[in-house]
């Protein structure tokens, strides 16, 4: 049995249905007498360039072992599957044990990301209070302003009486 890593790039409008492709590729795998070694599922990413006119994918990474025969079938089968945009078959000597880079680079960006609005949602909880302690200022100065201007109200009355 040889070993190869497949890489399946899905359109992303059917990000929803990924789990039926899975499903349904692994059956495809396993009637062409394919073991899956590992699977993972990147998520959806962006392009390094525009395909069929989309700019993100859904990346699913396998590494599996069988017949070099057989490859050639399961790439005849899913090469007119319109939900993938690309594939990808390559051999290799043995598979790694690790998360690939895509997988830890995606979960580096969600990580980040997470980070990035939890800093943004202190800073509006920040915002909104300071501009509610600039609004109960902005009242006690107009009430300040009030009473300066009923005490000057009162003055003048008072030398009115002087003058009488």
């Amino acid at each position: 049995m040889k070993k190869y890593e497949a890489v399946i790039i899905l359109n992303p409008n059917l990000s929803s249905k990924v789990t039926t492709f899975t499903k349904d590729f692994e059956k495809l795998l396993n009637s062409n007498s394919f073991n899956i070694v590992k699977y993972e599922d990147v998520g959806r990413r962006q392009l390094a360039y525009s395909i069929n006119n989309h700019n993100k994918g859904h990346y699913l990474l396998f590494n599996i072992e069988g017949d070099p025969i057989q490859l050639i079938e399961i790439e005849n089968k899913i090469k007119y599957d319109e939900s993938i945009i690309r594939h990808l078959f390559i051999a290799v000597k043995e598979h790694s044990g690790e998360d690939s880079q895509l997988l830890i680079d995606s979960k580096n960006i969600k990580i980040e990301d997470e980070e990035i609005n939890s800093k943004k949602v202190k800073e509006e909880q920040e915002v909104a209070e300071s501009n509610s302690n600039a609004e109960s200022e902005e009242v006690d100065s107009q009430e300040e302003v009030e009473e300066i201007a009923e005490s000057e109200e009162a003055k003048p009355e008072d030398d009115e009486d002087k003058h009488e």
